[in-house]
């Protein structure tokens, strides 16, 4: 698979910036708004964004059965809300919000505080190699609880506290921050891989 078909969710949230780390990446890019073009894609990627409204949207666009379906079948990666879409679990969502699911993960939402919190900060990802990824959060989720198949990627040490941040399951892959407004294309070429070999 030379130039992979690359889906971005494309109801809510960063959809330009993935698409544009996606094509400088050599992949091919569909935007998805409807179930119907989820079906030439060979991943899929949900932006970061507002995870509630989100979630409402891809209800009210008949696209979360078709989305639960399409992660049996296709990679997905999830940056911030993206992340909290694929949880299997979130610890503080409204009662009736809908997740694609998959990682076997609890999420909490905004678990770093508002938009005047966000911070960046040098992760170590063994997955991407060195240099260490700098890593923006913006209003993220947090992994509170990793159940069993899912592996650690990057995570927080600040004295005896851990902060899961970057987790994957089998074809799914979640970060907590945004490596779309970066210039560092490695998080993306890393999907690439986990697409091409699928």
């Amino acid at each position: 698979m030379a130039s992979p078909n690359i889906g971005v969710l494309a109801i809510q949230g960063d959809v330009r910036e993935h698409v544009n780390h996606l094509t400088a990446c050599g992949a091919s890019v569909t935007l998805v708004k409807t179930p119907e073009a989820l079906a030439n894609i060979s991943g899929l990627v949900i932006p970061g964004g507002e995870s509630t409204t989100m979630s409402i949207l891809a209800v009210q666009n008949g696209l979360i059965e078709p989305l639960r379906a399409a992660r049996k079948r296709i990679p997905m990666y999830g940056s911030c809300a993206g992340l909290i879409m694929l949880a299997d679990r979130i610890a503080d969502g409204r009662s009736d919000q809908e997740t694609i699911g998959g990682l076997n993960i609890t999420a909490r939402r905004n678990a770093f505080g508002r938009q005047v919190d966000s911070f960046e900060i040098d992760l170590k990802i063994d997955v991407i190699g060195k240099p260490d990824f700098h890593a923006v959060f913006i209003r993220a989720p947090l992994v509170e609880a990793v159940g069993a198949g899912v592996e650690v990627l990057a995570q927080i040490e600040e004295g005896t506290s851990i902060q899961v941040v970057a987790v994957r399951q089998d074809n799914l892959l979640a970060t907590s921050f945004h490596p779309e407004i970066v210039e560092d294309l490695r998080i993306h070429k890393y999907f690439l891989e986990m697409v091409k070999s699928a």
